[in-house]
């Protein structure tokens, strides 16, 4: 399973796991991703430090 925010690589066991009132689940591996998804509502695929960014800027063909 992967971190919802950053798209990393976790381990069964770690990690949180946040379900909302209407059923979606996500999966954080730290709280730092937590945070900014659920209180700040930002998007991984957006910020630079993130992995899943790194992986959506080399299929738009800019690094």
């Amino acid at each position: 399973m992967n971190c919802s925010f950053c798209d990393v690589p976790m381990s069964k066991g770690s990690g949180t796991m946040y379900v909302k009132k209407d059923g979606s689940v996500f999966y954080f591996c730290s709280s730092k991703c937590r945070k900014n998804s659920l209180v700040l509502k930002r998007e991984g695929r957006r910020q630079k430090w993130t992995p899943a960014a790194k992986k959506f800027a080399a299929r738009q063909g800019n690094k």
